[in-house]
């Protein structure tokens, strides 16, 4: 019976072997989580039978220490979650290893081919959260944007006087003040539009326009204000219209006035922000802690091209294990939730940085020697047990 008991014995303690061999071999590779060797007592009613390995427990949800990398699509999650990645048969695992690039096709990919998963975005940049899929960037340049709305803040000064003579934009002191704001028609090109102000009574002032140097038809527009300094008018936007010529679309703008005030103080501008854009080729990705993925331009702009979204489970160790980096889900584990990085019980993004294996090197060389402690002494069981066989074959 001891020969049996020592042979189970030497089993269990080969798969602890095997399972601490592969966490060594293991502690360089990214997102990886170390496993443990489970044991348990084997009775038949009173009897004892040995040991046997009731199961392999990984430490999923420990993590690993966080490298930089300085490479823009190398992910690592800090805190909870789980990257999601589609497979081309449409399986779905979740993973912590972040090592991500693209395809041909312009995909965000793992090393396997598997699609990083996350909400899209149009081709306007605006976020389609209702839709989990693969996510895809653009490839190529921007297309020049013409010029639509601005928005411009200022302070008039109330201090100043009203001119003594009439309006000219070539005559310095027919003004109190002027700024000027670069704009874009629909072939990217620059234009300028220049913005005179003239007080013509208290509370009251005109603000001319010029683009490119030419006034624009119509009447100055009114700026009124309260006798606090608030602007009462004009209250929403102001539709300017410009004909810059070269063949390309008149340009349509909204100005904003909005908290523009007049205070006894210098003229100044504390908002002047105009959309458009010339045309630009495409320079580098990025990636949020909050998991939005923008393109960037030579042109300095940025474009949304997507959301990286993360996966949370009631019971994380539930989990399948499919490789040491990845996982499909279980009913012991519950449903995928899904959510954006950095809300709620979901980790934020580090983009130029990988999770590193969770392996212990020092905890796993004190469990292989204590492993080959215990293999030592059930050899020394079944030595034993053949030398007290042989002495009682002696005996009869």
């Amino acid at each position: 019976m001891s020969f049996n008991i020592a042979l189970t014995g030497l089993s269990a303690v080969n798969e602890q072997l095997n399972t601490i061999g592969n966490n060594i071999a293991n502690s360089g590779t990214v997102g990886f989580k170390s496993s443990r060797t489970d044991f348990g007592s084997l009775y038949a009613e009173s009897q004892a039978m040995g040991v046997e390995v009731t199961g392999t427990t990984q430490s999923i949800s420990q993590g690993g220490a966080l490298t930089t990398t300085n490479r823009s699509l190398d992910l690592a999650i800090s805190g909870g979650g789980f990257f999601v990645t589609r497979a081309s048969n449409g399986d779905i695992s979740y993973t912590r290893a972040g090592v991500f690039g693209t395809d041909k096709d312009s995909y965000l990919t793992n090393s396997l081919g598997q699609r990083l998963q996350g909400y899209p975005a149009d081709a306007t940049g605006n976020l389609q959260t209702g839709t989990v899929s693969d996510l895809q960037l653009t490839s190529g340049g921007i297309p020049a944007k013409a010029t639509d709305a601005l928005s411009f803040v200022a302070n008039l000064d109330a201090n100043q006087d009203v001119p003594a003579v009439a309006f000219d934009p070539l005559a310095a002191d027919s003004y109190n003040s002027t700024y000027t704001t670069k704009l874009f028609d629909s072939q990217g090109k620059e234009h300028t539009l220049t913005q005179y102000f003239v007080k013509t009574a208290d509370n009251t002032w005109n603000a001319h326009y010029y683009v490119d140097g030419t006034a624009l038809p119509g009447a100055p527009q009114a700026l009124t204000f309260d006798g606090a300094g608030t602007l009462t008018a004009p209250i929403g936007t102001v539709a300017l219209t410009a004909t810059p010529g070269g063949g390309v679309d008149p340009l349509n703008i909204q100005l904003d006035y909005s908290g523009t005030s007049q205070y006894g103080s210098e003229f100044s501008v504390t908002g002047n922000r105009a959309t458009g854009y010339a045309a630009g080729e495409q320079t580098g990705m990025s990636v949020e802690k909050d998991g939005k993925v923008y393109a960037s331009y030579s042109n300095g702009e940025r474009l949304l091209q997507g959301q990286v979204v993360l996966a949370s489970f009631v019971n994380a160790e539930g989990l399948k294990n499919i490789s040491g980096t990845a996982w499909t889900e279980t009913a012991a584990s519950g449903t995928a939730m899904l959510g954006a990085p950095g809300v709620g019980q979901y980790g934020s993004l580090a983009s130029g940085a990988l999770e590193s294996s969770n392996v212990d090197l020092t905890q796993q060389l004190v469990g292989l020697m204590e492993g080959q402690r215990n293999y030592q002494a059930n050899t020394q069981v079944i030595s034993t047990n053949k030398e007290l066989t042989q002495v009682l074959f002696n005996a009869i």
